[in-house]
């Protein structure tokens, strides 16, 4: 029964894959049973969509520039015609900087990971080689019940 699980296996298999990529039902619900089992067991978690992250370095690791919507105003000889830029620090390193001193590191969790090319997902299992304290959980599709895989298992079948 879906309602009593413990998560443990979950939780084992995050902590020694380090990357998984998940298959849930549509209806949804089961993320956040997971996810709630995570942070009681002393993880860190933060919710992503994969759709629009672009490049995946830049985005969790290094400084990079944004540009908003204009919504139609444009500002005239005052910058570029593309807008301006604003410069958004790491999402993965700035959150690990600021893990509480009991937590066991980082989860972050990927809706709509089914966007991401084999490159993209080969390079998020090796950030989470090169970072032990951080974890990803990448949603690839929708299946009758939920289950997981090792994310480089994923790569193997595409």
């Amino acid at each position: 029964m879906a309602l009593l699980t413990t998560g443990k296996p979950f939780i084992r298999d995050l902590e020694r894959f380090g990357t998984l990529g998940v298959y849930a039902p549509l209806e949804g619900g089961f993320e956040g049973r997971y996810l709630r089992r995570l942070r009681a067991t002393g993880y860190t978690a933060l919710n992503l969509t994969a759709r629009g992250l672009g490049d995946l370095s830049a985005y969790l690791t290094g400084i990079h520039g944004v540009r908003p919507p204009h919504l139609g105003k444009k500002n005239i000889a005052q910058e570029g015609a593309v807008g301006p830029v604003y410069f958004v620090p790491p999402i993965a390193t700035y959150q690990l900087q600021n893990l509480p001193p009991n937590s066991k590191g980082l989860v972050i969790w990927l809706i709509e990971g089914f966007v991401l090319s084999s490159a993209e997902r080969q390079y998020l299992i090796d950030l989470s080689k090169q970072e032990p304290r951080l974890k990803f959980v990448v949603e690839l599709g929708g299946e009758r019940y939920f289950r997981w895989e090792a994310l480089q298992e994923s790569l193997v079948a595409a």
